[in-house]
């Protein structure tokens, strides 16, 4: 059983979940979790203890949608796929705690959703988003979404890059039940930010930064990076490690940097906006 780590909730009545259910859902949720799985955390000093941040994790199973929120020191709210909102199951559940729903096809519906999480960043507080998109079939890490980089760039918000391992274990491709005591790793990588990787006003610097974020991922994963995206097609790669390893590879962004606590605002031209083309 691994330690339950300290946790910090952050009262957001005007964003999207329930108050009442996500503060006493989540701290429910937490010791179990914590109770029924070997989990081993690294890099927690990486979170920001105020202000925003964008936390972006490999995808292998469906609970990395537990481990990572479920280890994190404060609230956070995450993208999801509008799927979710078809099945009875997950249609109330998933929002009351705090799941934005995007609409994958595009257009004005996934812009809401980007829509949603900027005003979540620029309230202070932390976001997930899956760079990849969708789930990793091939159990490889693949080519970023530029989503979680232009949020970046519109909120001035770091990127925490994440990397898991064991996940799949616990949860193979469509199956319901989470096998319990079973080895779980969450590594947290340092903060990067958009004006390390070049001029934020050059469209170009989106996708360097994007790339530079999966490359971390993939040291803290342990995966290896294929320069494709991912999709539902994909076939799982007989060399593509998925268990826990006995430590993280060397990020090459060194893990005792200390978090930026400030920095100063970005000079953008007026008016500039997150296009949809993340999912």
């Amino acid at each position: 059983m691994s330690s339950l780590p300290d946790f910090r909730f952050e009262d957001a009545p005007d964003l999207p979940g329930s108050e009442h259910l996500s503060k006493y859902g989540v701290a429910g949720l937490r010791r179990l979790v914590h109770r029924l799985w070997d989990i081993e955390v690294t890099g927690r000093e990486h979170i920001p203890a105020v202000g925003p941040a964008i936390l972006c994790p490999n995808h292998l199973s469906f609970c990395d949608s537990v481990f990572v929120p479920l280890t994190l020191p404060r609230r956070i709210w995450a993208i999801g796929k509008g799927e979710y909102l078809d099945d009875w199951k997950t249609k109330h559940l998933f929002p009351a705690f705090g799941m934005i729903p995007v609409d994958r096809s595009g257009g004005d519906a996934a812009q809401e959703a980007l829509d949603t999480a900027a005003r979540v960043l620029d309230g202070g507080h932390l976001f997930m988003i899956y760079p990849e998109g969708t789930r990793s079939r091939s159990g490889n890490l693949h080519k970023a979404r530029t989503g979680a980089a232009r949020l970046a760039l519109r909120c001035n918000a770091p990127i925490i890059p994440v990397g898991h391992s064991g996940t799949l274990e616990v949860q193979p491709p469509d199956q319901f039940m989470m096998k319990p005591g079973l080895p779980v790793k969450v590594n947290f990588g340092a903060p990067m930010y958009i004006d390390d990787h070049g001029d934020p006003t050059d469209p170009r610097t989106i996708r360097t930064f994007a790339d530079a974020v999966m490359f971390e991922i993939a040291q803290l994963s342990g995966q290896k990076y294929v320069n494709t995206y991912a999709t539902s097609d994909d076939k799982p790669d007989s060399s593509a490690p998925t268990s826990p390893t006995s430590s993280p590879s060397q990020p090459t962004s060194s893990p005792s940097v200390p978090s930026k606590p400030t920095r100063p605002p970005l000079r953008l031209p007026p008016n500039r906006t997150v296009d949809a083309a993340f999912a």
